[in-house]
């Protein structure tokens, strides 16, 4: 680069900060004007200049900063291998076809085998083992973990059992110890789906880094942003080489973008069927996706990680802060408990409406609503009862009773790091008054 080329980054990078100041100034926050939302991203000028640092050297694919990103969160994660890809739903999505690889031998799962999982969710965890022919089988989950319920997995078993998909709901850790244990025992694959659970810990280590496979997503609600993007997670190298071929269009190829020959042996392979010498870089041993992300989400990426710390604290709080301001109201609401032995870094705060409470979780949402304070169901809430999945090919282990709770009484608050305390203390002033108001009109 020359030197007039560097002044120019230099002076661009400069003015977006102080565009960043202009455009996004801050303001206090007014009850009942300003809108209290579950979710969204947190930056400022760092991200703003990395992603026009990245954009001024117009690599589009994946680059310098892909590399810094992979391998700083793969050592955040506790794991050897971190691959960036283009969505936590994509993330989802290769992790099971990775399981289904040729490579993996005997453990290869096949059309017809059964993974289990849980129907209280969101629906790319679930979505990738019914493209892939496979059997989901359904157990129920815990209130107040909203977690998967591990007393129900000797009855999800079966003798076409390969593997297990849950997600670390809300940020919440699944009973990682109890789960991983039993997969370990009868010899099945795991995957973590980390996607809301960033910076969450279990027994004092990262959750994603317990399974055999994780999956992360970088949307703007999730705990770090690129805006699109997410990750898969892995300490298996041959699970790593699957993942990264199915990425990118299913080559057998591992040459980073813009380098050729990285075996030293490019014109030298014989594979399948193909004459002698073929180009290594146009041969595929997979039946592949192009997932890949760009550089520029990349270095949004960068940034953000420096943050994390600050975000996972935040997030810790802003939790405790509505717990504790919520508990008046634990008589008619059921508020969250982590999970024995977790830190969890919240993505949400779920909360299930008591039976006989004076208000109905869906008149609850809707005041909320009107009152400017957002809300979120969870998920799917009984993904079978979705109209997408009538007719889905699946096993259900035990009754669902608790999925259909959270399907009819739960919703979730935000408790991102943009919320500060005005918002959650009106957010929780709201909520108490309308119990309140209800109850005494009751009377």
């Amino acid at each position: 680069m020359t030197s007039q080329a560097s002044i120019f980054r230099e002076q661009i990078i400069k003015l977006s900060a102080d565009y960043y100041r202009s455009r996004w100034p801050e303001r206090p926050f007014v009850p009942g004007r300003d809108y209290v939302p579950v979710s969204g991203k947190v930056f400022d000028e760092e991200e703003l200049g990395s992603l026009i640092d990245a954009s001024l050297d117009f690599h589009l694919t994946a680059g310098r900063y892909t590399s810094e990103f992979e391998e700083r969160f793969a050592g955040l994660m506790g794991r050897k291998y971190a691959l960036l890809v283009n969505s936590g739903s994509s993330a989802n999505l290769l992790a099971v076809a990775a399981l289904t690889s040729p490579l993996l031998g005997k453990r290869r799962l096949l059309p017809g085998d059964e993974v289990i999982t849980v129907a209280a969710g969101f629906p790319t965890t679930v979505n990738p083992l019914i493209q892939h022919g496979l059997v989901p089988v359904f157990v129920d989950v815990d209130i107040p973990t909203y977690n998967i319920d591990v007393t129900q997995l000797d009855a999800a078993l079966s003798p076409r059992t390969k593997a297990i998909i849950v997600a670390h709901t809300l940020g919440n850790p699944f009973d990682l110890g109890f789960i991983q244990s039993f997969a370990d025992r009868h010899g099945l694959w795991l995957i973590e789906d980390t996607c809301d659970a960033v910076g969450s810990l279990y027994e004092g280590q990262p959750a994603g880094s317990f399974g055999d496979l994780a999956t992360v997503s970088f949307f703007p609600a999730h705990h770090l942003t690129m805006g699109e993007g997410g990750a898969v997670l892995t300490s298996n190298a041959r699970l790593k080489k699957i993942v990264e071929s199915l990425r990118d269009w299913g080559r057998d190829c591992w040459c980073t973008p813009g380098t050729d020959n990285t075996c030293g042996k490019r014109y030298d392979w014989t594979k399948g069927g193909l004459p002698p010498g073929y180009d290594h870089k146009y041969t595929y041993s997979h039946i592949g996706y192009n997932l890949k992300a760009t550089d520029m989400q990349a270095a949004i990426g960068v940034a953000q990680l420096k943050k994390l710390e600050g975000f996972t604290a935040a997030r810790k709080h802003n939790f405790e802060f509505l717990k504790a301001a919520l508990k008046p109201a634990e008589e008619w609401l059921i508020l969250p408990e982590a999970t024995a032995g977790s830190e969890p870094s919240w993505f949400g705060f779920p909360v299930t409406v008591r039976e006989g409470a004076p208000i109905s979780r869906n008149e609850l949402v809707r005041s909320l609503e009107e009152a400017r304070i957002g809300t979120r169901l969870l998920f799917a809430g009984n993904l079978l009862k979705q109209p997408a999945y009538a007719g889905v090919v699946h096993r259900i282990a035990a009754p669902l009773t608790n999925t259909d709770r959270i399907m009819n009484d739960t919703f979730w608050l935000g408790v991102f790091p943009g919320l500060n305390t005005e918002m959650l203390s009106y957010t929780a002033q709201v909520i108490l008054g309308l119990l309140e108001g209800k109850e005494e009109s009751k009377e």
